[in-house]
């Protein structure tokens, strides 16, 4: 009998393990998930995180680089080509690079909840 040790979620999102045995099988490319655990066997196309790590992404940075860009304009006021060099990379850089851990986090938290798609009762 294998006894399997369910990582925690922030361990499972940042390292890409498997929500249910550990294994580091999560991701089988920079944000793309792996059909299933080649160790346990958990499908993980069953897991439906779709657009909602990159939509609260775009949001949560999108306020925080709004929030400093206008803080960099009322403090000093640089001309706008400093603005498209400073903002553009750093959003496209924090986006690109938190998309991994967003969707590893969704993808662990649906197991651990058990969350399934919404039925009605007849």
């Amino acid at each position: 009998m294998t006894i399997w040790h369910a990582p925690d979620t922030t361990q499972a999102s940042l390292r890409g393990l498997c929500p249910r045995c550990g294994a580091p099988t999560l991701f089988a490319g920079a944000v793309r998930f792996s059909e299933q655990c080649s160790t346990c066997r958990l499908d993980f196309a069953q897991f439906n995180v779709g657009d909602g790590p990159a939509a609260f992404l775009i949001m949560v940075v999108g306020a925080l680089v709004t929030i400093g860009a206008v803080a960099l304009e009322l403090s000093v006021s640089p001309p706008f080509w400093v603005h498209i060099l400073l903002w553009v990379p750093l959003t496209l850089a924090l986006v690109l690079g938190l998309l991994r851990l967003a969707k590893g986090t969704l993808l662990v938290l649906e197991y651990r909840n058990r969350a399934r798609e919404g039925r009605l009762v007849e």
